[in-house]
């Protein structure tokens, strides 16, 4: 088993963070001597970052806790193009107040896993529309152009899966990695940063940036790259049956958020504890190794623990409060998400497949008719007989309508 001088790369090892490393040695022997700083760019494409950007923001995370000084790169600049890697269609194009507007809600998160400030290791948010917005087309060309060789960039998988599948790739899209190169030797002649991480698909972009840097400034950059995660049984990670497992809690509330995490495969629990919490490695062995019911134990830690970082102590302890109360003490907990219907339109009756495709339970009218005919939704615990079967006041128990989908997910209809 190889031993590592640094703390960063034996946590990115042992954690299970690494998928490729331009120069893993190299990297090690520099975080071992020296603080080391390391970016992640996150464009701005959506109001909030889901669960899928969690194992970037953990890294940097991990990478503050070793000693060392991280970098969030706001996409400002980039997000006006849009990454092409190993997506088949262009990114719909975003105009500026949207894209500002979609900054200020993603900014939000990284405050609550990362120390900011001005310290040695204080984490900073940079935006890449600070330098790419003011070059100049041909200089920029005639300086930097020329060192990427468009046969590389063809053999980049990114690219490649996109020409091969015949969609068509835009000269707009095509400049994406010149441009991301370019922010990371930007970021090295700014900030001294010597490392540029991401997930598996960024791998051709980040090695652009190296050798950029190389052959511009003589400079010796390093790439990690994380492992593309899916869930044991293949699901994409940050999806669910409902839509994306959003970090900001006025997209996705914390109990949902905790509840997405207690439903974790057993197959995966253990990876996750290593990725999203920080607890230490014996507990996690502890927790992984619980088998038959006990693992549910193991899961309601790593639902707590991920919630506890994103919303904080109270909102995850609420969310297990709530969840203790709703499955185990058959209870309506206080913390349920909640869906407010006027009185009038309960009075006359809501069709239950809408209400329960407007309470989130549902992605569609056709999931909701499916879920309903397969046995799997209930009103107050009793099984819907009929996706029409009109919901009213009189359905109120306790002043509100409980509806749930399966065993684990349930809403608060309230009449207002």
């Amino acid at each position: 088993m190889t031993t590592f001088r640094s703390d960063f790369v034996r946590a990115v090892v042992e954690r299970g963070y690494l998928h490729q490393c331009t120069d893993l040695e190299g990297l090690d022997g520099l975080a071992a001597e020296q603080r080391v700083t390391a970016y992640i760019g996150f464009d701005c494409t959506a109001p909030s970052l889901h669960a899928g950007s969690l194992v970037s923001i953990m890294l940097l995370r991990r990478l503050q806790q070793a000693g060392h000084k991280p970098i969030v790169l706001m996409g400002g600049g980039t997000t006006r193009i849009g990454d092409p890697s190993f997506r088949d269609e262009s990114r719909p194009l975003l105009d500026d107040a949207k894209i500002a507007e979609n900054m200020a809600g993603i900014q939000k998160v990284f405050a609550k896993f990362l120390t900011f400030g001005d310290g040695p290791t204080d984490a900073v948010m940079v935006n890449n529309a600070d330098w790419l917005d003011t070059l100049e087309y041909i200089p920029f060309l005639r300086d930097y152009g020329r060192h990427f060789s468009v046969n590389r960039m063809l053999s980049f998988d990114s690219v490649k899966i996109r020409l091969d599948r015949e969609q068509p790739l835009t000269f707009l899209e095509f400049n994406y990695m010149i441009l991301q190169g370019y922010d990371f030797l930007e970021l090295n002649r700014r900030h001294k940063c010597a490392l540029q991480m991401g997930g598996s698909d960024q791998w051709g972009n980040i090695v652009n940036g190296v050798e950029l840097a190389r052959r511009v400034d003589g400079a010796t950059l390093y790439g990690l790259t994380t492992p593309l995660l899916q869930t044991a049984s293949g699901a994409k990670m940050g999806k669910s049956a409902a839509g994306a497992v959003w970090l900001n809690e006025d997209m996705l509330p914390a109990y949902d958020y905790w509840q997405y995490w207690r439903n974790t495969e057993d197959a995966d629990v253990g990876k996750f504890l290593r990725l999203f919490t920080d607890l230490p490695e014996a507990e996690i062995a502890r927790l992984e190794a619980l088998a038959g019911a006990e693992i549910n134990e193991a899961k309601k830690v790593l639902a707590t623990e991920i919630t506890r970082l994103c919303h904080g102590e109270a909102a995850a302890a609420a969310a297990s409060e709530t969840a203790k109360r709703t499955f185990e003490e058959g209870a309506i907990g206080d913390g349920l998400p909640t869906l407010d219907v006027p009185a009038a339109e309960l009075e006359q009756g809501v069709a239950a497949f809408d209400l329960f495709r407007r309470a989130g339970l549902a992605a569609s009218n056709g999931e909701a008719r499916r879920l309903i005919k397969g046995g799997g939704a209930r009103i107050n615990d009793v099984p819907v007989a009929n996706e029409m079967q009109p919901v009213t006041l009189a359905d109120r128990a306790g002043g509100v309508i409980k509806l749930s989908a399966g065993k684990k997910k349930h809403t608060i209809v309230r009449a207002v």
